[in-house]
């Protein structure tokens, strides 16, 4: 299996309540995108052309529906494989009548390589990524050269990549990779002054409550 073919993240079969089935059989085809497939063109997808945010691993969908909210001019793409947190990011796009959100219940690694062209998004932004603590695991990363290379090459000049994580060996880890990636130059000299940003996710909303000091990290490309 090569670097490309091994998962970022970990399957897990989250109980889907009637609601969320229901939003997933309506509300999918409606808001979904597929991970796989030809070329992506996102003034098709979104009825207009507006820079596009691709966010990795959107959880429950909360704070990806709070920034498209307090961000119209912008467009979001949110990635996320475990479908209650699709189901409930359905739901919200519907309730709050978000015209700027889609949903790619899959593989944003996927979405990258197939589906987005090389300079075709203003910002990735990726919060509370599996860690993968273990050393055997770390291969499984979605910070290393060659993931951060592929988001690079999406992104626009001037793009940002955006990484927050409360594991600091992971966050150090993170900060020595795109570092030495030739094509990204850090926006701060250090850490990013995460802390103060709003909207925050509830795993960091906790993270910040528990006392666990939150690394956040923010490039630019070149």
């Amino acid at each position: 299996m090569t670097a490309t073919q091994i998962r970022t993240f970990k399957s897990h079969r989250g109980r889907l309540r009637t609601r969320r089935r229901e939003a997933l059989r309506t509300l999918l085809p409606k808001y979904g995108v597929a991970a796989s497939g030809d070329p992506l063109d996102p003034a098709e997808v979104f009825g207009r052309r507006a820079p596009l945010v691709l966010e990795i691993g959107s959880g429950m969908g909360e704070r990806t529906a709070e920034m498209a909210a307090s961000d119209p001019d912008r467009d979001y793409l949110a990635a996320e494989v475990h479908p209650p947190g699709v189901a409930n990011l359905l739901l919200l796009i519907e309730n709050r009548g978000l015209r700027n959100v889609r949903v790619v219940p899959g593989d944003a690694l996927t979405l990258l390589r197939e589906r987005l062209a090389p300079g075709s998004l203003a910002a990735i932004e990726v919060f509370y990524p599996d860690p993968w603590p273990k050393k055997r695991h770390h291969k499984r990363r979605l910070f290393q050269p060659a993931h951060v290379a592929l988001l690079r090459e999406r992104l626009a000049p001037g793009g940002t990549l955006r990484a927050v994580t409360d594991v600091a060996e992971y966050a150090q880890a993170t900060r020595e990779v795109l570092t030495a990636d030739p094509g990204l130059v850090n926006a701060y000299p250090g850490w990013a002054p995460g802390p103060g940003r709003t909207p925050r996710t509830r795993y960091e909303q906790r993270a910040l409550r528990e006392g666990r000091p939150v690394y956040e990290l923010v490039f630019r490309r070149r």
